[in-house]
């Protein structure tokens, strides 16, 4: 019998980049997960995304992410993109139970207009300090600053965050 404990949906989601700004959308107020807030596009692996495909070798197929985030951001946005890269991951558990893992991607934009599908509401193309203004998901500005380090050639291997809680900081303030 499989281990439910093993059982995730994989996600993975793009940073898609065009004149040194980011494309950010808005997710509908109907979705499961983070309704109505700012995000970058993406979207769950089907097992479609591969199974009917011819493999890359004997037994395996490459590139899953890449054809997915490719899917995705067509599906959400009609935009084709490149340059595909890898820049963190991260774990959440869905309002129903789910557990699920995203990759985040980055790439360059290719060609074509934003055209949104029904699950995002608006769009916008952001510099990180525009970022600011938006009701993004936690954790997305905290990517945008990871590139824009890669950017200027500063190295951040992982994830962290920059800005802490009102209740953190009040915390620390207290231990003074």
């Amino acid at each position: 019998m499989p281990d439910s404990n093993k059982f995730h949906y994989v996600v993975a989601t793009g940073i898609i980049i065009k004149d040194r700004k980011y494309l950010i959308t808005k997710r509908a107020d109907w979705e499961k997960a983070f309704p109505g807030k700012w995000t970058v596009p993406g979207g769950k692996l089907d097992i479609n995304d591969y199974v009917n495909k011819p493999k890359d070798t004997k037994e395996h197929w490459y590139n899953i992410l890449e054809v997915l985030l490719k899917r995705e951001i067509k599906e959400e946005t009609s935009l084709e993109i490149e340059n595909i890269k890898y820049l963190t991951s991260m774990t959440f558990i869905r309002p129903d139970n789910i557990p699920v893992l995203v990759i985040s991607l980055y790439a360059d934009y290719l060609s074509g207009d934003v055209n949104l599908s029904n699950d995002m509401t608006s769009h916008a193309w952001v510099s990180l300090e525009e970022a600011k203004d938006y009701d993004l998901i936690e954790g997305i500005y905290e990517e945008l600053e990871m590139l824009e380090n890669l950017f200027k050639g500063t190295k951040q291997n992982e994830w962290t965050s920059n800005s802490k809680s009102e209740s953190e900081k009040l915390n620390e303030d207290l231990k003074l």
